[in-house]
């Protein structure tokens, strides 16, 4: 009876990692990854690069889906000034356009802010300039 007893404990001993190995494992393979903030990873126009004006059309597209009723795109000028453009939803759900009119040559800034998939608001700026 000392042996049954002994190899029942052995038994459990062993086997109480293995079950924890599983169920990590099988937690991770389940689980839904987090989602990320928005990233920019593509942008028209390019950073610091000359476009030919007056209009410009400006497309951003990001890593995630974003909530274009809920993002801005400004345009800034290098005098300081600037102005709200009206943004529209891209043809992805992770594109954001807008149009520039009216600009004149020099150095402008594109500052835009997007509310991601995640719930995250994310900013940045692209510099870029209109030829004359």
């Amino acid at each position: 009876m000392r042996k049954s007893k002994s190899r029942q404990l052995t038994y459990r001993v062993t086997r109480q990692p293995m079950r924890l190995f599983l169920t990590i494992l099988i937690l991770a393979c389940i689980s839904r990854p987090a989602a990320a903030h928005a990233v920019l990873v593509e942008s028209t126009p390019v950073p610091e690069s000359i476009s030919s004006g007056p209009n410009i059309a400006i497309r951003l597209r990001f890593n995630v889906r974003i909530d274009a009723d809920r993002s801005r795109i400004t345009i800034i000028h290098s005098d300081g000034s600037g102005r709200k453009l009206q943004t529209l939803k891209g043809p992805e759900p992770n594109t954001l356009t807008a149009t520039a009119t009216g600009l004149q040559a020099g150095g402008y800034r594109i500052r835009w802010q997007v509310l991601a998939s995640d719930g995250h608001m994310t900013s940045g700026e692209i510099h870029f300039s209109v030829g004359g």
